[in-house]
Order: structure tokens, then sequence, then C-alpha cells
């Protein structure tokens, strides 16, 4: 069936600004549940056939946790971490002979909701794309990553905060780092990203390169609310995030 889902969660960083090493980011509760738990939840009302977490810093916690909750989940190691390139190429064993799309989450963004997630998805299928790149407009788009679109609305680049031109940067749309892949594609252009860049890193984005090169379309769509894109780095975007849920 085409129109299988697989969804890859990325739950192996440190999280170094939360400032305690001793536990692994994505096991921060929110709403009394880790923020990992809401996106493996997230994964499962989309009806995901196979749900791989990428583990890494402090993965037994992560694993014992996941094991606990009796959800069906892989979890497969990321050692070294080398990426979110790299992060993603480790679910490629886990999903041989499955044949449909990816969904590429963060398992530090609890926030996101299925309906969102679903007109990501609608959007991937009706645009026949390689990829679809779940965007956020920003009124004030520091830091991030901008999306570049042509006259017809296809993404043609993403460029980091610090390479972006002053023109660019007047750019409000960003990157989420929330994907939706063609598996086979997806995977075919994970062969050809390379670990050129300062941190010798192996980065998703980098497959967009191989996809425009070789004229597979890639598309973005928007999220109605950008907060739910936001990924929980600090103890005060935690804070803020278990605010929003109890507001919901």
């Amino acid at each position: 069936m085409k129109d299988k889902l697989a969804v890859v969660i990325m739950a192996a960083g440190k999280g170094t600004r939360m400032n305690n090493p001793d536990i692994a980011k994505v096991m921060y509760t929110v709403d009394g549940k880790p923020m990992v738990e809401h996106v493996v939840d997230l994964a499962l009302r989309l009806h995901s056939s196979k749900t791989v977490v990428i583990v890494g810093w402090q993965k037994d916690s992560v694993i014992q946790h996941l094991a606990k909750s009796g959800k069906p989940v892989v979890c497969v190691e990321q050692a070294p971490q080398l990426g979110t390139g790299h992060a993603v190429m480790q679910a490629e064993r886990s999903l041989e002979g499955f044949a449909g799309d990816v969904l590429v989450l963060s398992g530090d963004v609890p926030l996101l909701t299925e309906k969102t997630t679903r007109a990501l998805i609608d959007h991937h299928q009706k645009a026949h794309a390689a990829a679809t790149v779940l965007t956020a407009v920003l009124d004030d788009a520091t830091g991030y990553g901008r999306i570049l679109r042509n006259a017809k609305g296809d993404v043609v680049g993403i460029v980091e905060h610090k390479d972006a031109s002053e023109q660019q940067r007047q750019i409000r749309e960003i990157n989420s780092g929330i994907y939706f892949f063609s598996k086979a594609k997806l995977f075919e252009g994970l062969k050809h990203i390379t670990p050129d860049n300062t941190q010798k890193e192996y980065y998703l984005t980098d497959v967009f390169q191989y996809f425009w090169q070789n004229h597979l379309p890639v598309r973005a769509v928007p999220a109605d609310d950008p907060l739910e894109i936001r990924g929980i780095n600090t103890l005060q975007q935690l804070d803020e995030a278990r605010a929003m849920f109890a507001q919901r």
C-alpha cells in the first residue's frame, strides 16, 4: 500500500541548555508525560505502521519508559551522534520492507497537533513531492533557517540565519525541522550527503540539495500556530510549553 506511513522520531540529543546531563532532554515532562511520549502518541494517532525512536543521550531511561508504556515503537541507538541526517540513517534497517512515506518528527516538540500534521501529509500527497517541510511564519525569525521559494511556491533553498544575506533575513517563513518524505527518495538522498561543515555532521537538510539537483520537487506548508512547532531547548521554554498545554 502506497498510503502507508512510518514515523521517525529524533530523540538522541543531550539538551545541553537544560543544564542537567542526568536527564535525556526528551524525558522532561509536559502535562505529566515525557515529551517524547507526546510525540509517540501523535505518531500512533496518525496510524503509523512503524514508529522508530532514535535514542542516544541517557538512552536507557527513554527505552525503558517507552517499553513500560507498552506503545508499539522500535528504539534504535545513534552512536556517535553525527547530526540529524545521521540520526535518520539509523532508522533504515528498521524500515526495511516498508514502502510508504516517512514523517520525521523531533522528540522535543510536544505541542505539535494531529491537525497540523495531517495538513502536512495531505499537502505532500496532493503535490506528489519528494519532500514537504512543515514551516512557520514568525514575526521575528532571527536565528532560524529561512525557506526560499520560487514564483510557483516550490521550495528552492533553506538557508541558515548565519549564512543568510540581508535580503534573505527579511523572510519570515522558517524551517521547523519537521519533514515528510517519500521513503525511497529519502534514503536515496541520504546516500549522497557528506559531513562537509564545521561541525563535521550529516545534516538532514542536505538531502534537499540532492533533490534539487535531480529536479525532485520540494514543497512547504506553514503551521497555523507557530507555537506548535517550537522545540524545547531551555527550562524557560519547558515552563511555557507546560502553560500552553494547561490552556488547551
